[in-house]
C-alpha cells in the first residue's frame, strides 16, 4: 500500500532533523512521499531532499494544525497517511506494526501509540513523562489519537478530515466523527515515538499556547457541537478548567459581598478551600509551586474554553479549507 507522510510545523523546526531522520530509518524499505507543512517560519534552515517537499502558505493564511494536516494530506498520495509533527521522533517497530495492522482489511481507522516525553533546555535533555498522552501499553479501543497517527485514507476523508475551523482539539473532535461513522481507533502496544520539548510546566509555555491560539480550540469545538451529540463528551473533557473557573467566580462573589457589609464567612470558606485545594495539589504533585502551576494553567486554559466558545471556530484562510 502507497504510503503518505505529513509534517506540519509550527515554530518546531529545531527538532525537524530529528523528526526527518527517524522517519527515513524508519520508511527505508516502504514505498512512501513526505511532505512538511511550514507556517510562521522560514524555510531557510529546512534540511530538504527527496523523497520530501514543502508547503509554505503564504502570510496571512497560516493554516490551523488541523488544516495545514489536510493541506499535507492533500499533497501526498496513498491509501495511508502517517501524520507526525516536526518535534515528534517516531519508532521504527512501532511504525512497521502500525503499516502491518493497516494491510490487514478491518474497520479500524487509524492507529496510534504510547508517546514518551524528552526534555530538552538547549543544552542538556532528559527523560519527561514516559506515557504523555496516558494511553498504556496494552493493545486496545482508544477515542482519541494523537500524533504520531496512520490513518486510512478513505476513513479520513470519508468523514471530512480534520476540521480546520479549530486551532486546538481536532484530534478528539476527529475521533468523534469517525466512531460516530462505524470506525474504530487503535492503540498499538509500545512507544510510538519519543516527543521533544522545553521544560515544563512554564508560564512561558502557558504564553506560548494563549498567543498561538491553542486554548481557544477546546470552546470553539464546544461551539461547534451545541445542541449535538459529542458536546457532553467535549464538555467532560475540559470540567478541570470550567470548575477552576467557578471557584473563582465563587471567590470573586464572596470578596464582593464581604466589601459591601454582607459578612465575610462566605469569604473565609472560600479561603480555606482554596488552601486545601493548594495542600492537596502539593501532596499529590510533591511540589507546593508545580500546584500553584496547575491552578493557573486550569485558570488560563479555562479563559480559553471561554473566550473560544464566544468567539467561535476561526474562518479557515485561503487554501486552508
Amino acid at each position: 500500500m502507497r504510503l503518505g507522510v505529513v509534517v506540519p510545523c509550527f515554530r518546531q523546526e529545531r527538532f525537524l532533523p530529528r523528526t526527518l531522520a527517524a522517519l527515513e530509518r524508519a520508511l527505508a524499505d516502504a514505498s512512501w512521499q513526505g511532505v512538511l507543512v511550514v507556517s510562521g517560519g522560514t524555510t531557510e534552515s529546512i534540511p530538504v531532499g527527496a523523497p520530501w517537499r514543502v508547503l509554505c502558505p503564504p502570510a496571512g493564511a497560516a493554516p490551523t494544525p488541523g488544516g495545514a494536516r489536510m493541506l499535507g494530506c492533500a499533497a501526498v498520495e496513498g491509501e495511508l497517511v502517517l501524520f507526525v509533527d516536526a518535534d515528534t521522533e517516531v519508532d521504527a517497530a512501532w511504525v512497521a506494526r502500525a503499516l502491518a495492522r493497516a494491510a490487514e482489511p478491518s474497520r479500524v481507522a487509524g492507529w496510534g501509540g504510547r508517546l514518551e516525553e524528552r526534555v530538552t533546555d538547549g543544552v542538556r535533555d532528559w527523560a519527561g513523562v514516559p506515557d504523555l498522552n496516558r494511553t498504556g501499553d496494552a493493545e486496545r479501543d482508544i477515542e482519541l489519537l494523537t500524533t504520531p497517527v496512520l490513518y486510512r485514507r478513505d476513513a479520513l476523508l470519508g468523514v471530512g478530515g480534520y476540521d480546520s475551523r479549530l486551532a486546538a482539539e481536532e484530534d478528539f473532535e476527529l475521533g468523534l466523527r469517525l466512531i460516530a461513522a462505524g470506525w474504530t481507533l487503535r492503540v498499538l502496544p509500545g512507544p510510538a515515538a519519543r516527543h521533544w520539548n522545553g521544560p515544563r510546566p512554564s508560564v512561558a509555555e502557558l504564553r506560548r499556547r494563549w498567543a498561538h491560539g491553542l486554548v481557544f480550540g477546546p470552546g470553539q469545538a464546544l461551539r461547534l457541537y451545541l445542541g449535538r451529540r459529542g458536546f457532553a463528551r467535549l464538555l467532560w473533557r475540559q470540567r478541570l478548567m470550567l470548575a477552576t473557573l467557578a471557584f473563582w467566580t465563587w471567590g470573586a462573589a464572596a470578596g464582593v459581598a464581604a466589601a459591601l457589609g454582607a459578612g465575610t464567612f462566605a469569604l473565609s470558606a472560600w479561603s480555606l478551600a482554596l488552601l486545601a485545594v493548594l495542600a492537596g495539589l502539593a501532596v499529590r504533585k510533591r511540589s507546593l509551586r508545580l500546584a500553584a502551576h496547575a491552578l493557573l494553567a486550569w485558570t488560563v486554559n479555562g479563559l480559553g474554553v471561554v473566550i473560544g466558545f464566544l468567539r467561535g471556530p476561526v474562518r479557515p484562510a485561503a487554501g486552508n479549507a
